[in-house]
């Protein structure tokens, strides 16, 4: 009796992770069409600097206000580029992560590794799974 108890927990885990797995397999080719083709732009403060950028911060636009000529010289208006570029950026991370969510289980380390940006979020569970495995030997 207790094997068989085991055996459908298991069978029961496998079928969530399996369930988990086709929802991202499906998912995938549209995930990958929707992440080429998001672009997110900001403005600097003023407004006479306008950035855009694609899913991994590459800059893919940057539109300068003529006005920006009058007012500023090329150590001021290359900080402001800097900074409206970075916030353009730091804005898409935010929509990766937002439509990646749909598609990955919240703690995974994928999930993880896109909001911390540390290769050691991939590995963490199976380190954990690891240790606990050494602890046991």
């Amino acid at each position: 009796m207790a094997d068989r108890d085991a055996n459908h927990a298991l069978r029961a885990r496998f079928d969530d992770v399996y369930g988990q797995y086709n929802r991202l397999r499906s998912g995938m080719d549209d995930m990958q069409r929707r992440l080429a083709e998001l672009r997110v732009s900001a403005d600097s403060d003023d407004g006479l600097i306008r950035a855009t950028v694609g899913p991994r911060g590459q800059l893919l636009d940057l539109r300068l206000d003529r006005r920006i000529y009058r007012d500023m010289d090329a150590g001021e208006l290359g900080r402001k580029i800097v900074a409206t570029v970075a916030r353009a950026a730091a804005n898409t991370s935010e929509q990766v992560e937002q439509l990646v969510a749909g598609y990955l289980p919240a703690d995974s380390g994928p999930m993880r590794y896109i909001r911390d940006n540390d290769f050691g979020s991939l590995l963490r569970r199976q380190d954990a799974i690891m240790r606990e495995a050494d602890g046991d030997a």
